[in-house]
């Protein structure tokens, strides 16, 4: 990409304007028609709004991934925390099986 000029120091674009001297009367010039034109910076400043509105499309794009990811993430751990409490109670109910069995194996036996 072969772009001059950034958001904050921008190219020119467009024609260059040719600041129009007036006659000087009694060797004084006229300071008004020296002085750079203010329209130019809101001509720049109209040139950079597609690239501002953009940017914030764009970060609000990220924010909404950003969000997702990490719903997605909250959604993932309560399913594994969900997960491994029932392999929990499963372990538990086994253990138990087998502490009855146990018992009565040591019952039976007198």
């Amino acid at each position: 990409m072969n772009t001059n000029g950034t958001i904050g120091n921008p190219a020119a674009h467009g024609p260059r304007r040719i600041s129009r001297i007036r006659p000087l009367n009694d060797n004084t010039a006229d300071l008004a028609a020296v002085a750079p034109r203010q329209d130019q910076n809101r001509i720049t400043e109209l040139y950079l709004i597609p690239e501002a509105l953009a940017r914030s499309h764009m970060s609000e794009r990220v924010r909404e991934a950003e969000s997702q990811r990490m719903s997605r993430q909250v959604a993932i751990a309560d399913r594994l925390h969900r997960k491994s409490r029932r392999l929990q109670a499963r372990a538990e109910r086994a253990s138990n099986r087998a502490r009855r069995a146990l018992a009565q194996a040591v019952l039976h036996q007198r």
